[in-house]
């Protein structure tokens, strides 16, 4: 129950740190929360791919590839199957293992994308 009630209150702190952007819209990136065991992510992640998410890029030698971890590559992921599906209904949940933040989690060549709603 504690882990629940603090998940929920780490999601009210970061919608409440949400920047706008100048179309007047949120800019929102789905990452993999960093409490999850890699087991879990991986399972959500697999989820992700086979339904919306665009995972090439995590491929080897793809701009995503590194760093070659569960979380990084999970947020990825869930990222890409969010930004796909938010328009029709897709959510940031996964299980849980999810959240959604304003900060923009690209590095290096590595770009999460964001598409605003139409």
């Amino acid at each position: 129950m504690a882990t629940i009630l603090s998940n929920v209150l780490v999601v009210i702190v970061l919608l409440l740190r949400l920047s706008i952007c100048s179309d007047a819209q949120f800019e929102d990136y789905c990452i993999a929360d960093e409490q999850y065991r890699d087991d879990e992510l991986m399972y959500a992640m697999k989820w992700a791919c086979s339904n919306g998410a665009e995972c090439s890029a995590l491929e080897e030698h793809k701009p995503c590839f590194y760093p070659n971890t569960t979380k990084d590559h999970a947020s990825y992921a869930f990222n890409s199957y969010y930004q796909n599906t938010k328009h029709i209904g897709g959510s940031c949940y996964f299980i849980a293992a999810a959240l959604l933040t304003a900060l923009n989690p690209s590095h290096d060549s590595c770009v999460f994308e964001y598409i605003p709603y139409p």
